[in-house]
């Protein structure tokens, strides 16, 4: 037996954004591995910690023994603190010790997914303990490297894989989110739809409709009349949706039809990762 077929595109995305990581990071000098990044409070060196960590993890590695500073001002909550574990344990380790670590937990995580013979509802343990399915864990995991491996390029103008495997593993879970974001986080009025229309590398058109109880639902056919139309390329929509930047900010990239309440209120609570 091999890696179940529904489960392939998520290890092809995972290769392809941890491969691109890896030669991201090899050729750096020290200073560079202190490079903020769009990441809010980490580094370069922060995100390939995240990286090497969540796929120990995948591996069933037991967590670091650490304490954490209390001055991070970057981690508010019980989630982001699981988080923040992996990263802070490897804050002081040097270049050649991230790159060395990096490309061995590749290798590990590489012949794992070879070997892999689970089936896709196989429930195993995911963040803080909690019990998911195979297949979404590891689309959970492609979607996580690949924002993260754009984290790196921004830091280190490196522009390049927005219509990687990844990228369209992404798309699908930030569609899959929005429903919840139009109808109930941003309150839009029942009976209505909310049209996202998104251009460049990645393009898609979906709309969001609220029934009369409120509930939204997502397809791609257009809406005639919706009360609002919210148009932007992919890199800032996935920006937005990730928490790399604040709706503000990236307003000349945005063009916003219909109730402009309603359209903030959408960007405003666009963010869906942790």
């Amino acid at each position: 037996m091999s890696l179940h077929p529904s489960l392939q595109s998520y290890a092809d995305a995972w290769t392809h954004s941890v491969e691109a990581i890896s030669e991201l990071v090899t050729p750096l000098v020290e200073g560079e591995w202190n490079r903020a990044t769009p990441c809010p409070g980490w580094s370069v060196r922060d995100i390939v910690s995240h990286v090497i960590g969540g796929d120990c993890e995948m591996l069933g590695d037991p967590r670091p023994i650490h304490t954490l500073p209390r001055d991070l001002y970057h981690v508010k909550t019980e989630a982001q603190r699981y988080t923040e574990m992996q990263v802070d344990v490897r804050r002081h380790h040097t270049a050649p010790e991230m790159v060395s670590e990096l490309e061995y937990t590749i290798i590990r995580r590489s012949r794992q997914l070879r070997n892999e013979t689970r089936e896709p509802d196989t429930a195993v343990r995911g963040p803080r303990g909690v019990e998911e399915t195979l297949e979404f864990a590891m689309r959970r995991r492609a979607f996580d490297i690949w924002v993260h491996e754009q984290d790196l390029r921004r830091a280190l103008n490196k522009p390049g894989n927005l219509a990687s495997p990844g990228a369209y593993v992404t798309r699908d879970m930030l569609l899959a989110a929005l429903p919840k974001t139009v109808a109930k986080d941003a309150g839009a009025p029942a009976n209505s739809a909310v049209v996202i229309d998104v251009h460049g590398p990645v393009e898609f058109l979906r709309t969001v409709r609220v029934d009369a109880d409120g509930r939204g639902t997502i397809d791609g056919a257009p809406s005639l009349g919706p009360a609002v139309t919210l148009a932007m390329d992919w890199e800032t929509y996935v920006r937005l949706s990730c928490g790399r930047v604040q709706p503000a900010e990236v307003a000349d990239r945005i063009k916003a039809e219909g109730d402009q309440d309603l359209a903030e209120a959408i960007l405003r609570n666009l963010t869906v990762t942790p």
